[in-house]
C-alpha cells in the first residue's frame, strides 16, 4: 500500500504552538508568599546538618564502642570518629567557603557559582586527602566502622527533609 499525501486535515498540532503563560514573581512578591505561609517555606540552616553529622558520629562512636575488648574507647571507636571526621570537616569547609562568598561585596550569580564549584572541589579534595592520609598514617584502622560512620554522616542531609 502506498501512502497518500494530505490524508489528514491541514491543521497540525505542531504548526500552532500554544502559548504558555509564565508569571515572573518579583523578590518582594516571593518574600510576601514566604511570610504568608512561614511553616511551609522555612529556611533551614546548613549548619544544622553539620550538627546532625556530629550527633550521628557521636552515636556511632557509642555503638562501636561496645565491640572493643575493653568496652569504651577502643580502635572501633577511634575508627568511627575518623569516619565522622571525614564527613564533617569537608562539609564545614564547603559551608565556610559559601558563607565567605555570600559576605563578599561584589557578589553576583557568576561569582557565587564559582564559589560553589570551588567549594565543592575543596570538599572532594579534602575528603580524598583524608582517606589517603588515614590509610597511610593510622595503623590498624578498622574500615568497617570508619566507612559505616562516614556513610551515616553523609546521609544526614536526608534528615533536612524531615526538619522542614
Amino acid at each position: 500500500m502506498i501512502p497518500q499525501k494530505n490524508r489528514f486535515s491541514d491543521v497540525d498540532d505542531w504548526d500552532e504552538p500554544e502559548e504558555e503563560v509564565y508569571r515572573v514573581y518579583s523578590k518582594e512578591e516571593i518574600a510576601a508568599l514566604q511570610k504568608s505561609d512561614a511553616s511551609k517555606y522555612r529556611a533551614l540552616s546548613p549548619w544544622k546538618i553539620v550538627l546532625a553529622q556530629i550527633v550521628i558520629t557521636a552515636l556511632s562512636m557509642v555503638f562501636w564502642s561496645i565491640f572493643g575488648a575493653p568496652v569504651g574507647v577502643s580502635l572501633y571507636t577511634q575508627s568511627a570518629f575518623l569516619g565522622g571526621l571525614i564527613s564533617v570537616l569537608p562539609t564545614a569547609l564547603f559551608l565556610t567557603r559559601l558563607e565567605l562568598a555570600k559576605k563578599s561585596q561584589r557578589l553576583n550569580p557568576g561569582r557565587f557559582l564559582a564559589a560553589l564549584v570551588s567549594g565543592e572541589f575543596i570538599k572532594i579534595a579534602v575528603t580524598l586527602m583524608m582517606f589517603i592520609g588515614i590509610a597511610y598514617l593510622v595503623p590498624g584502622v578498622l574500615w568497617v566502622p570508619l566507612l559505616v560512620t562516614y556513610l551515616l554522616a553523609l546521609k544526614c542531609v536526608w534528615l533536612a527533609w524531615f526538619w522542614r
